[in-house]
């Protein structure tokens, strides 16, 4: 008899739930990653998230490979390829730690009744949060719809378990089943635009404690100081990782020594509170999008149903090719086409402009970054769209609209962001780089920037765009839900 261990979003031999309940079976272990994006909807990994899945599976193959074990690869339906696995390798248990996204699990639901149906044990795991999406409830027993209080009451369950530990050696079965060669998942692109990608990341679970060791101890000090300007490699880049299972929250959580009382709400704990109230944003994101999976495309708030989008193909395509003509805007969608990845505080910016200042509705701006974030993941993602949009639970209100110009001004103040990704205004004095169409000709020309030719003239004019977008949403009929106005929680 085997166990087999479902890999998919824990792609790590550290604090893996799954994997530790494998062991303490005492029987061999069958590790399976199946490609199932087929059957999974919008659960589906983007292009530059299958470019990652290709990297970290070959990373996950050769740490198993020196205990004795290794990655079996196969591509399929879920169900079908799991008890046909159970019958060829006799297993009799099947464990997996858990998802959250919504098609995930009703899928997942479905996969634990046929395997046990099938006389094989199945159980499943929290391998990814800190609190389970329904183990954190308010005083009416309802889901949070607001940050802050949310976080008050995850502090308040206690502390977080401590991580376990990894296996030093796995038992093999007597004879391994067929897999898959890697490259014929087919995840990596076909055209070869992932060098930048290549160059930025080192996916895989060693890569991510690199990160988190390189974090702890020579970042978090200075993260409230530097974590909102671009220019600065002052972020822990986790995210991926993260997104990805190399690493869980509670090898993050431990990691820190901060106090608990530090980690209040209101408290001032140094960068390792701040840094930690992000993993509390991310158990918020999962929080709302387990208790409300419509609004992975429905906005949260209903008032947000009949906001006059301006769907524009034109202005969508300028966005995604980062030609807007505002150049901390560029800045931001290039640095996501040659990395993968973009600031958080560009996000921001990003998607305001694209959601307040060209109309155009958030759903292509959640898609956009679906495929070509090697970070994306459905809870943040969703969350982070709805917020800028105004339209979800904690957001933002739709009033607050940022200015690209003053934005720029402030977090990239001498252009070094703007001029390390938008190297054709590199010439330009500070005082104009962020606004290079009110540059005087002049000094356009000794720049030697020609806007509509080197560089594209401002899609839209911003003061005007944003009156337009104030006036649609004072418009708009407004909800009565005591929580959609509640503005920014921290």
């Amino acid at each position: 008899m085997t166990t087999i261990v479902w890999l998919r979003r824990d792609l790590r031999l550290r604090d893996q739930p799954a994997l530790q309940a494998a062991v303490q079976r005492g029987e061999p272990i069958v590790p399976l990653f199946i490609d199932s994006s087929a059957e999974e909807g919008s659960s589906a990994r983007g292009g530059a998230s299958r470019w990652w899945l290709h990297a970290s599976l070959e990373s996950l193959d050769s740490q198993l490979r020196r205990l004795g074990s290794r990655l079996i690869l196969r591509q399929g339906p879920a169900l079908a390829t799991l008890l046909q696995l159970i019958t060829e390798v006799n297993a009799s248990a099947v464990v997996w730690n858990r998802c959250y996204e919504p098609t995930l699990i009703k899928r997942d639901q479905s996969i634990k009744a046929a395997v046990k149906a099938a006389g094989c044990e199945a159980s499943s795991y929290n391998g990814a949060l800190l609190r389970e999406p329904w183990e954190v409830r308010n005083g009416s027993g309802n889901p949070y719809r607001v940050f802050t209080p949310y976080w008050r009451a995850c502090l308040a369950q206690g502390e977080v378990a401590k991580p376990l530990g990894a296996p030093s050696k796995l038992s093999a079965p007597a004879s391994w089943p067929k897999s898959l060669a890697l490259e014929q998942l087919g995840l990596k692109p076909l055209i070869p635009w992932d060098q930048g990608l290549a160059a930025r990341w080192s996916p895989g679970e060693p890569g991510a404690h690199k990160l988190l060791t390189r974090f702890t101890t020579q970042r978090v000090a200075g993260y409230i100081q530097e974590r909102d300007f671009p220019a600065l490699d002052a972020t822990s880049s986790l995210s991926p990782h993260l997104a990805f299972g190399e690493v869980s929250p509670r090898q993050i959580w431990h990691a820190f020594t901060a106090p608990k009382a530090a980690l209040k709400p209101g408290a001032s704990g140094g960068g390792a509170a701040a840094f930690l109230r992000q993993i509390g944003w991310r158990e918020f994101a999962y929080h709302l999008l387990f208790h409300y999976p419509q609004t992975v495309q429905e906005p949260l708030r209903p008032e947000f149903s009949a906001f006059p989008w301006e769907p524009q193909p034109g202005a969508l395509r300028r966005w995604q090719r980062g030609q807007t003509g505002y150049p901390i805007i560029d800045a931001g969608i290039r640095e996501l086409w040659t990395t993968g990845t973009m600031h958080n505080r560009v996000r921001m910016l990003v998607g305001s402009f694209l959601v307040k200042d060209l109309l155009i509705p958030w759903q292509e701006g959640a898609a956009w970054f679906w495929d070509t974030l090697v970070d994306a993941d459905l809870a943040n993602n969703t969350l982070g769209w709805q917020w800028v949009a105004g339209c979800g639970a904690d957001a933002a209100p739709y009033f607050r609209i940022f200015n690209p110009v003053t934005q720029g001004e402030k977090f990239d103040a001498t252009g070094a962001y703007v001029r390390r990704w938008v190297p054709e205004l590199a010439r330009l004095p500070n005082k104009w780089i962020q606004q290079p169409f009110a540059a005087p000709d002049a000094v356009l020309q000794q720049a030697g920037v020609v806007l509509g030719s080197t560089y594209p003239r401002a899609i839209v004019d911003h003061s005007v765009a944003r009156d337009k977008a104030l006036l649609a949403y004072h418009r708009m009929p407004k909800s009565k839900d005591k929580d959609s106005d509640t503005g920014l929680a921290t």
